[in-house]
């Protein structure tokens, strides 16, 4: 895994400043850095979209009482796609606009999903998987404790 990870560091750079130089050449330097910062504000803006539809629909599973994990999934996914959007250059973003795309993220998942294990938090004696456990909070006689109202303090 490590090897992995350093051949990665070492060739991602690598293909980014070769696609930087083949597209300088082609098109120019101001319009290089324009794209890179155009795909960069582009993709901020529909990840910042999709983030707050998922975050509803998280909600109202979680509401119902069901386990989110596809969109759980699909959060990850495009915090990736997040970070792979602002790394400046235009392999990477190609990887960030692929993960933006839904039919993408949900084959990823698809292929992951039968390797990850979910195992849930909560005793069996609770009635819905998501039902809040209340607890009396636990009564103290500590001197040093001064309850005061709010016309007691400024």
């Amino acid at each position: 895994m490590g090897r992995l990870l350093f051949l990665t560091f070492l060739i991602v750079p690598i293909v980014e400043i070769g696609i930087f130089i083949a597209v300088g050449n082609s098109i120019g330097l101001v319009p290089t850095l324009a794209g890179v910062v155009i795909t960069a504000v582009l993709g901020s803006f529909i990840i910042r979209k999709q983030g707050l539809s998922l975050i509803t629909e998280i909600q109202q599973l979680m509401g119902a009482g069901t386990l989110p994990a596809r969109q759980i999934a699909d959060g990850l996914m495009l915090a990736i796609s997040g970070a792979l959007l602002l790394t400046p250059g235009f392999f990477t973003d190609f990887f960030g606009f692929l993960l933006l795309v839904p039919t993408v993220r949900l084959l990823i998942y698809n292929a992951f999903k039968s390797r990850v294990q979910v195992v849930s938090g909560f005793s069996s004696t609770s009635q819905a998987p998501f039902s809040p456990q209340f607890v009396e909070p636990e009564t103290t006689n500590d001197a040093d404790i001064v309850d005061l109202d709010e016309n007691d303090w400024r």
